[in-house]
């Protein structure tokens, strides 16, 4: 499968579909007991907790005992391991994720009863009645941009409700019902699902072709993301990446339809302009222009990636609720990043080890250049990526392989399958060979056995490397592994 803006729609993902991501959402305090399908996942637990905060009746199951269920527990929810039909019994409403199949014991039941089932963002969406929502979307760094603006909001004063996909490091939770007006969201496009918060303030860091087993062509992505955009409240904003090339379009497109658009960028042509970024280790900075203004931004984390979702938080902050630029600036300086965003997970025998989630093939080549710019001989970066579902793989090989082809060894695990299928043919195997294509003698190991990644990567790192571990799946898991057995050589 191709992707090209060119190509026909061979599907609208909003017809058809699940859920009726067009019908009115209804408000929460009309949900009575809510009960969710998966609660431990990222984006569900979120949900959870902001109807904890609010006083609601909130029960939940996982097919997992997550760490956060004991959490979530503790806040007052109802949790349960595993699907069972008698646990949705009590419940006026259901809310679950697109990865809860169709015969989920728990799902069959509530339909059998008439509840109203509700996808997770509906659940989100009906939170936000009464406030000001501001949406984080794009193919990459919704969730570093949206921990950014709460962070900066904060820095300003606010306490903004917000659900972010990962957790902060600065505060340690995913979540938080705020006393103040202002809600923050990540609005994930995966499954078409972030059309439903209408917010006052948008932002698009990059519109990219992912999720294609699910949107068919880059043509229906974009087309998406403009009915996303059509979403903004009437006097809104738009704040939109000029760097990337479908985002700058959207800008565009939006303009014409009479939306109030911002653009943040490197480049000259935008109206946030950032010049000269100067990485420092983890840490980084940068000058930014607004408005023939130059002000100085100081960064917990490194990147020019960073510094772009920086520029968008700023924006939207600054130039959509209002905020004083100098706070906002502050607020920002005192972003310590997010769980498995660059997440430095230890250091064992002279070796560093650190954890991303990047699995799309922009975010992964962001990441590998940002740990690139960090090593010099005789050191190395040794990266250990997992594939993320079997759709991903097959289509982006080549851009992956490309990604990770700076590296100075790749090693290469087998796919995590997350909600799809395996697929003939298809394992990590086509990214290790993508990076020898994208550069001839490169050091590859493609290591199908997980339990025998972290016995590799220890056996072949040397005391100054860095260890990359990247993807969305379990991989996170090896970092920890790989210091194990590296300190057990140094006993």
């Amino acid at each position: 499968m191709t992707a090209s803006p060119s190509e026909p729609s061979v599907q609208d993902p909003f017809a058809g579909a699940r859920f009726d991501f067009r019908a009115p959402v209804p408000r929460a305090e009309e949900l009575g007991h809510v009960h969710f399908l998966a609660i431990g996942g990222a984006g569900m637990s979120g949900v959870a907790r902001i109807m904890l905060g609010r006083g609601m009746t909130v029960s939940g199951s996982d097919a997992k005992d997550v760490p956060v269920l004991k959490a979530l527990a503790s806040e007052g929810a109802t949790v349960w391991v595993g699907f069972d039909a008698a646990h949705q019994a009590g419940a006026d409403a259901l809310v679950m994720s697109s990865s809860i199949r169709d015969d989920n014991v728990e799902l069959v039941a509530a339909r059998e009863r008439g509840v109203p089932v509700l996808h997770r963002a509906q659940g989100l969406a009906s939170l936000l009645h009464g406030r000001r929502p501001v949406a984080v979307a794009g193919a990459n760094g919704k969730t570093t941009t949206t921990s950014l603006l709460v962070v900066a909001l904060q820095g300003a004063g606010l306490d903004p409700s917000f659900a972010v996909g990962g957790e902060l490091a600065k505060h340690g939770t995913n979540a938080h019902a705020g006393a103040d007006d202002v809600f923050v969201v990540e609005a994930d496009e995966s499954d078409g699902s972030f059309v439903v918060y209408a917010p006052e303030v948008a932002i698009v860091t990059n519109v990219q072709p992912d999720h294609l087993d699910f949107y068919g062509h880059f043509a229906v992505v974009e087309a998406a993301y403009d009915r996303f955009v059509g979403t903004v409240r009437t006097g809104g904003l738009l704040v939109a990446c000029a760097d990337d090339p479908g985002s700058a379009a959207l800008a565009d497109r939006a303009r014409t339809a009479g939306t109030r658009v911002l653009t943040y960028g490197f480049g000259d042509g935008a109206d946030v302009v950032l010049v000269g970024h100067m990485p420092d280790g983890l840490t980084s900075s940068v000058r930014l222009v607004d408005a023939g203004v130059e002000r100085h931004m100081v960064l917990g984390v490194p990147g020019r990636h960073n510094a772009l979702n920086a520029a968008a938080a700023y924006a939207a902050a600054v130039h959509g609720l209002g905020q004083e630029p100098s706070a906002v600036l502050e607020g920002l300086a005192s972003f310590t990043g997010t769980r498995r965003r660059f997440e430095p997970k230890g250091t064992a025998a002279g070796v560093d080890v650190v954890d991303d989630y990047a699995h799309n093939v922009g975010k992964v080549t962001a990441v590998v250049e940002t740990a690139r710019r960090m090593v010099s001989a005789p050191s190395r970066l040794v990266v250990v990526f997992q594939p993320h579902l079997y759709s991903r793989t097959r289509d982006f090989a080549a851009g992956l392989g490309a990604g990770l082809a700076p590296a100075d060894v790749v090693v290469v695990m087998d796919v995590y399958a997350a909600r799809e299928d395996p697929v003939p043919g298809v394992s990590g195997r086509l990214v290790a060979d993508a990076v020898r294509v994208a550069r001839p003698g490169a050091d590859v190991r493609y290591v199908p056995s997980w339990s025998d990644v972290a016995g590799v990567v220890a056996g072949l790192v040397r005391p100054g490397d860095l260890v990359l571990t990247v993807g969305a799946g379990d991989v996170t898991m090896i970092g920890p592994e790989i210091l194990r057995l590296l300190a057990e050589v140094t006993e």
